[in-house]
């Protein structure tokens, strides 16, 4: 798994990884486009929503909401990808900060219309991705949703199948949602939906 360090020196060549592996429809990056095309879609039902981005990376996501007048607030933890980010967004309100150590004080009270992060819950534990999920829930606004995009699957079979397909650059220091474990584990705190949209990423959508 990439350190804060390692995240900086990719910065400049994350999208194209991205792109290539999205391109030959190959874990971890197959349905990337699609995935951020459904939480983008998501999002412009609302007008000038309140979002928070865990994660935004150099901001590809972020920056389609910002240009459609959505209010961005971020999190991440590479001071690298925030300067990329930040560029291209300059009024967004970004922080750097590391996600281990659940959320920063800063953001406690405030409400979202939607809470986003792709592509990056899977660097937690399962116990601490339920823990920091489950945190989130108080910054939800009253119809506000979890939207998460990641390397994810329906059923622990299905990741088991996903890794010995790919078993030569499965990377066994990340952890990946399964869909069936995470809506037990939220069962009585919140709704879960998992929508699949390649054979190794789909759309988890978290309300209260």
């Amino acid at each position: 798994m990439l350190n804060k360090q390692g995240f900086d020196l990719w910065a400049n060549d994350y999208d194209k990884t991205v792109q290539v592996s999205e391109d030959n429809n190959l874990y971890p990056f197959a349905g990337y486009k699609n995935i951020l095309s459904a939480i983008f879609n998501e999002i412009m039902q609302v007008n000038q929503a309140k979002v928070l981005d865990i994660g935004f990376g150099t901001g590809v996501l972020t920056n389609k909401l910002y240009e459609n007048d959505h209010h961005i607030d971020g999190l991440d933890f590479s001071a690298k990808m925030i300067e990329i980010a930040q560029s291209k967004m300059p009024m967004a309100n970004l922080m750097e900060w590391d996600i281990s150590n659940g959320l920063p004080e800063q953001l406690q009270g405030n409400k979202y219309d939607f809470i986003v992060s792709t592509y990056t819950l899977h660097h937690l534990s399962d116990d601490e991705k339920m823990a920091f999920i489950k945190s989130l829930l108080s910054l939800l606004s009253e119809n506000g949703k979890i939207l998460i995009g990641d390397i994810a699957f329906q059923t622990r079979e299905n990741l088991e199948n996903c890794r010995k397909d790919s078993i030569g650059y499965w990377d066994d220091d990340e952890f990946y949602f399964v869909y069936e474990e995470l809506n037990s584990s939220l069962l009585g705190v919140a709704n879960c939906e998992f929508q699949a949209i390649s054979h190794c990423g789909g759309l988890y959508v978290i309300s209260k």
